[in-house]
Protein backbone atom coordinates (compact mmCIF):
# COMPACT_ATOMS: atom_id res chain seq x y z
CA UNK A 1 0.00 0.00 0.00
CA UNK A 2 1.10 3.16 -0.28
CA UNK A 3 1.75 6.08 1.76
CA UNK A 4 0.06 9.38 0.46
CA UNK A 5 0.79 12.60 1.94
CA UNK A 6 -1.50 15.90 1.13
CA UNK A 7 -2.47 13.52 -2.10
CA UNK A 8 0.97 12.93 -3.58
CA UNK A 9 1.80 9.07 -4.25
CA UNK A 10 5.05 8.86 -2.02
CA UNK A 11 6.10 5.30 -3.25
CA UNK A 12 5.49 6.42 -5.95
CA UNK A 13 7.92 9.00 -6.08
CA UNK A 14 10.23 7.04 -4.71
CA UNK A 15 9.82 4.19 -7.32
CA UNK A 16 10.23 6.62 -10.04
CA UNK A 17 13.56 7.80 -8.13
CA UNK A 18 14.99 4.47 -8.39
CA UNK A 19 14.54 4.37 -12.11
CA UNK A 20 16.72 7.19 -11.97
CA UNK A 21 19.40 5.84 -10.41
CA UNK A 22 18.86 2.18 -12.40
CA UNK A 23 19.12 3.74 -15.93
CA UNK A 24 20.86 6.81 -15.17
CA UNK A 25 18.67 9.38 -16.60
CA UNK A 26 18.49 12.65 -14.97
CA UNK A 27 14.52 13.06 -15.05
CA UNK A 28 11.58 11.25 -15.44
CA UNK A 29 8.00 12.02 -15.73
CA UNK A 30 4.70 10.29 -15.56
CA UNK A 31 0.60 11.54 -15.83
CA UNK A 32 -2.01 9.28 -14.45
CA UNK A 33 -5.53 10.49 -14.58
CA UNK A 34 -5.03 14.07 -13.33
CA UNK A 35 -1.95 13.81 -11.67
CA UNK A 36 1.50 14.08 -12.74
CA UNK A 37 4.99 13.58 -11.18
CA UNK A 38 8.07 14.89 -12.66
CA UNK A 39 11.32 13.93 -10.70
CA UNK A 40 14.65 15.06 -12.14
CA UNK A 41 17.58 15.91 -11.02
CA UNK A 42 21.08 17.35 -11.65
CA UNK A 43 23.88 15.25 -12.90
CA UNK A 44 27.15 15.89 -11.03
CA UNK A 45 28.63 16.30 -14.93
CA UNK A 46 27.15 19.62 -14.93
CA UNK A 47 29.19 21.11 -11.62
CA UNK A 48 32.31 20.74 -13.84
CA UNK A 49 31.00 22.23 -16.83
CA UNK A 50 31.15 25.59 -15.92
CA UNK A 51 35.25 26.46 -14.92
CA UNK A 52 35.70 26.63 -11.80
CA UNK A 53 32.39 24.39 -10.76
CA UNK A 54 34.66 20.75 -10.13
CA UNK A 55 33.56 19.01 -7.24
CA UNK A 56 36.41 19.51 -4.31
CA UNK A 57 38.93 16.63 -4.14
CA UNK A 58 38.89 14.12 -1.46
CA UNK A 59 40.53 14.29 2.39
CA UNK A 60 43.53 12.45 0.90
CA UNK A 61 43.98 14.49 -1.83
CA UNK A 62 43.82 17.50 -0.05
CA UNK A 63 46.57 16.79 2.46
CA UNK A 64 48.97 15.75 0.03
CA UNK A 65 47.49 18.71 -2.38
CA UNK A 66 48.50 22.49 -1.87
CA UNK A 67 45.78 24.71 -0.43
CA UNK A 68 42.76 25.12 -3.63
CA UNK A 69 42.42 29.03 -4.72
CA UNK A 70 39.63 31.03 -3.99
CA UNK A 71 36.82 31.32 -6.50
CA UNK A 72 37.70 34.39 -8.08
CA UNK A 73 34.83 36.82 -8.77
CA UNK A 74 34.56 36.70 -12.47
CA UNK A 75 34.08 32.99 -12.00
CA UNK A 76 31.72 32.79 -9.55
CA UNK A 77 29.38 35.67 -11.37
CA UNK A 78 29.89 32.86 -14.42
CA UNK A 79 28.18 30.27 -12.44
CA UNK A 80 25.60 32.40 -10.85
CA UNK A 81 24.34 34.38 -13.95
CA UNK A 82 24.48 30.95 -16.00
CA UNK A 83 21.36 29.86 -17.95
CA UNK A 84 20.57 26.43 -17.52
CA UNK A 85 19.05 23.77 -19.69
CA UNK A 86 15.62 23.26 -18.35
CA UNK A 87 15.67 19.77 -20.52
CA UNK A 88 17.71 17.12 -22.18
CA UNK A 89 18.14 17.93 -25.77
CA UNK A 90 20.04 19.29 -29.02
CA UNK A 91 21.09 22.98 -28.70
CA UNK A 92 20.59 24.92 -31.75
CA UNK A 93 21.64 28.77 -31.64
CA UNK A 94 20.11 30.03 -34.54
CA UNK A 95 16.34 28.80 -35.98
CA UNK A 96 17.92 27.30 -39.36
CA UNK A 97 20.84 26.45 -40.32
CA UNK A 98 21.34 29.34 -42.61
CA UNK A 99 20.07 32.22 -40.20
CA UNK A 100 22.38 34.47 -37.90
CA UNK A 101 21.99 32.94 -33.91
CA UNK A 102 19.84 34.23 -31.74
CA UNK A 103 22.69 35.91 -29.62
CA UNK A 104 26.16 36.22 -29.41
CA UNK A 105 29.06 37.42 -26.88
CA UNK A 106 28.50 41.37 -26.05
CA UNK A 107 24.61 41.49 -27.68
CA UNK A 108 22.90 43.15 -25.17
CA UNK A 109 19.45 40.64 -24.55
CA UNK A 110 16.06 41.49 -23.18
CA UNK A 111 14.46 39.44 -20.50
CA UNK A 112 12.38 36.80 -22.23
CA UNK A 113 14.26 37.31 -25.67
CA UNK A 114 15.48 33.86 -27.14
CA UNK A 115 19.25 33.38 -26.38
CA UNK A 116 18.66 29.65 -28.36
CA UNK A 117 16.27 26.72 -28.88
CA UNK A 118 16.52 23.10 -27.74
CA UNK A 119 15.21 20.08 -29.75
CA UNK A 120 13.59 17.79 -27.51
CA UNK A 121 11.56 14.70 -28.80
CA UNK A 122 11.20 16.56 -32.09
CA UNK A 123 9.90 20.04 -30.47
CA UNK A 124 11.74 23.16 -30.57
CA UNK A 125 11.41 24.53 -27.16
CA UNK A 126 12.61 28.34 -26.89
CA UNK A 127 14.81 29.40 -24.32
CA UNK A 128 14.76 32.61 -22.95
CA UNK A 129 17.21 35.00 -21.05
CA UNK A 130 15.64 35.29 -17.45
CA UNK A 131 17.02 38.59 -17.33
CA UNK A 132 17.97 41.62 -19.20
CA UNK A 133 21.57 41.85 -19.77
CA UNK A 134 24.75 41.70 -21.64
CA UNK A 135 25.77 38.21 -23.20
CA UNK A 136 28.77 37.30 -21.30
CA UNK A 137 29.74 33.50 -22.78
CA UNK A 138 27.85 31.28 -24.49
CA UNK A 139 28.78 27.73 -23.30
CA UNK A 140 27.20 25.36 -26.33
CA UNK A 141 27.89 24.72 -29.85
CA UNK A 142 25.48 24.62 -32.59
CA UNK A 143 24.08 21.10 -32.46
CA UNK A 144 25.40 20.38 -28.85
CA UNK A 145 23.59 17.60 -26.89
CA UNK A 146 22.73 19.13 -23.82
CA UNK A 147 21.19 17.25 -20.39
CA UNK A 148 19.07 18.91 -17.67
CA UNK A 149 20.82 21.99 -15.66
CA UNK A 150 23.81 22.16 -18.17
CA UNK A 151 25.03 25.67 -18.03
CA UNK A 152 23.74 27.17 -21.77
CA UNK A 153 24.65 30.67 -21.94
CA UNK A 154 26.39 33.34 -19.49
CA UNK A 155 23.66 36.42 -18.88
CA UNK A 156 24.79 39.45 -16.86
Amino acid sequence: MSMKKNGVDQQLIRDLANILDETRLTEIEVEDGGMRVRVARQPAAVQAAVPAMASAPTAAAQSAAPAPKEETSSQADLARNAVPSPMVGTAYRAPSPDAAPFVDVGQTVEKGQTLLIIEAMKTMNQIPSPRAGTVKAVLVEDGQPVEYGEPLVVVE
